[in-house]
């Protein structure tokens, strides 16, 4: 389903009439807000497949600290490799970074990038990290992240996440904001989703083992 194709199912639901447009009125413009965050709770949930990407970072020789573009900030790491070395990349404590960067800084001791650790964000909002050994050169360094999917603003635009899913948390949350009026009640309609959104979390699980906890929302 589309964005607007959503909003009508969601709508139907309610008993009011489709729209041609998500923002042709000002309940189909609420109904798309409660679109977007039932979207966004359900990716928060789990390492959803459909949400995987890469990063590659090329470094410089003698730059030690780098940002992880285009993945926001709620990004779960699923692995990280030194492509050009042909070695993982492990994560290590901040502490134990500051003190490899910092105690090194006078004999600027450069090598192969081994290890990573995250360190703020840059003023683009895009979260910093730190590698050791500070590189003699250029490497490709690849990151493999689950990371959430833009909100929806576009009529036409199609969600990772299972439509089904978003349509029946954002029900829910139209059920609520509306207040209880003789159809089904928000409590039944949120237990629904959650029976749903066990079931693809169990589907999706089988295909991705490493992933089998989830955060029950």
């Amino acid at each position: 389903m589309t964005f607007l194709d959503m909003v009508n199912e969601v709508l139907v639901r309610m008993r009011e009439t489709q729209v041609s447009a998500v923002d042709a009125t000002p309940y189909s413009s609420l109904i798309g807000k409660l679109v977007n965050d039932a979207k966004t709770q359900i990716e928060d949930a789990f390492s959803w497949n459909s949400l995987g990407t890469s990063v590659e970072i090329a470094t410089v020789s003698g730059t030690s600290e780098y940002s992880l573009t285009n993945v926001g900030q709620k990004f779960q790491i699923i692995d990280a490799i030194n492509r050009t070395s042909n070695i993982g990349l492990v994560q290590i404590p901040f502490a134990t970074m500051n003190r490899y960067l910092q105690f090194n800084v006078s004999s600027n001791i450069q090598g192969i990038p081994t290890y990573y650790n995250f360190d703020g964000v840059d003023s683009n909002y895009d979260v910093k990290f730190n590698v050791y050994p500070i590189p003699d050169g250029v490497y490709t360094l690849r990151f493999s992240v689950t990371a959430p999917q833009v909100a929806l603003v576009n009529d036409f635009q199609v969600p990772q996440m299972p439509s089904s899913l978003i349509v029946q948390n954002a029900y829910a949350r139209a059920l609520v904001e509306r207040g209880e009026d003789g159809g089904l009640g928000s409590s039944e309609a949120y237990a629904l989703y959650k029976a749903m959104l066990s079931d693809y979390i169990a589907m999706e699980a089988t295909r991705t083992p490493e992933n089998m906890e989830f955060i029950a929302v």
